[in-house]
C-alpha cells in the first residue's frame, strides 16, 4: 500500500544497453513523483492509485545506457517481478531486438499484465515480440517511422501522435509513443489512465512539464 493507503500499481522499466537514458530516466521520474504526489492534499479527487516502480533487466550486472551511465537493475525481467504495467524504452536496440530471452520473457508476460508499452525505438521490441499485431496502430520516432514501416509493413505506424493507444494481440492495453521526451507525456497519460487526471496535472505540475492531456490523440 502505499502512504496514503492506496493501492500501488507495479511498474518494470526495462533496461538494457545502449538504450536512450530519457526513455527510462523519464517514465522513472513520471511515476516517482506521482507516487509522491498521491500524499498531497491538493490532489482531488483522491488517486485511485499509488505506483511502486522496478528496473527491471535480463541479468543482474550494470546496464550502461547509450550516454554512458552505468545502472544497476533491481530485478531480473520474468513472472517473479510481477509488474502490472511494463515499459520498453527505447535507444539503440539492435542488440536487444535479437535478444531471444527478452522476446520470451515478454510473451509470457504480457497476457497478465494491466498495460504495455514502449517509448521510443522501444516499439520495434515489441513489434519483434508479435506483441504488436497486423494493423495495429502504434508509432516510434520520427526518424525511425520509415524503419519500422519497413520491417513490420502489416502495422498501422503513425507520425506524429506523442502516443497512440491499442491493444496486444492476447487482448492486454498497449501504449507506443514517439521519442525521447515523448515518453515523458505517455507516462503522464499512463498515470491519468491507472490513478485519475488530477494526479497526473499534479505530477506535470511538479516536474515543471507543460502537459497538454490529449497530446496522444492521432
Amino acid at each position: 500500500m502505499s502512504p496514503a493507503g492506496l493501492p500501488r500499481l507495479r511498474v518494470g522499466l526495462l533496461m538494457f544497453d545502449d538504450m536512450e537514458l530519457l526513455d527510462f530516466a523519464g517514465p522513472y521520474e513520471v511515476f516517482t513523483t506521482a507516487q509522491r504526489m498521491t500524499t498531497r492534499p491538493d490532489v482531488t479527487p483522491a488517486p485511485a492509485s499509488g505506483f511502486e516502480v522496478l528496473s527491471l533487466a535480463v541479468g543482474d550486472g550494470p546496464v550502461q545506457a547509450r550516454a554512458g551511465v552505468r545502472l544497476l537493475p533491481d530485478a531480473r525481467l520474468g513472472p517473479a517481478a510481477a509488474p502490472d504495467l511494463l515499459i520498453v524504452p527505447g535507444g539503440v536496440v539492435d542488440q536487444v531486438r535479437a535478444d531471444r530471452q527478452v522476446h520470451a520473457e515478454l510473451q509470457r508476460l504480457a497476457p497478465g499484465l494491466r498495460g504495455l508499452a514502449s517509448v521510443c525505438t522501444g516499439a520495434f521490441v515489441l513489434a519483434d515480440a508479435g506483441l504488436i499485431g497486423p494493423g495495429t496502430r502504434c508509432t516510434t520516432h520520427w526518424e525511425d517511422v520509415a524503419d519500422l514501416r519497413r520491417d513490420h509493413p502489416t502495422l498501422d505506424v503513425l507520425a506524429g501522435p506523442r502516443w497512440v493507444a491499442a491493444s496486444t494481440p492476447q487482448g492486454t492495453p498497449l501504449w507506443t509513443s514517439a521519442g525521447i521526451a515523448a515518453g515523458i507525456d505517455l507516462a503522464l497519460h499512463l498515470v491519468a489512465h491507472f490513478a485519475g487526471p488530477a494526479l497526473a496535472h499534479r505530477t506535470a505540475g511538479q516536474m515543471d512539464v507543460p502537459w497538454a492531456e490529449e497530446a496522444g490523440r492521432p
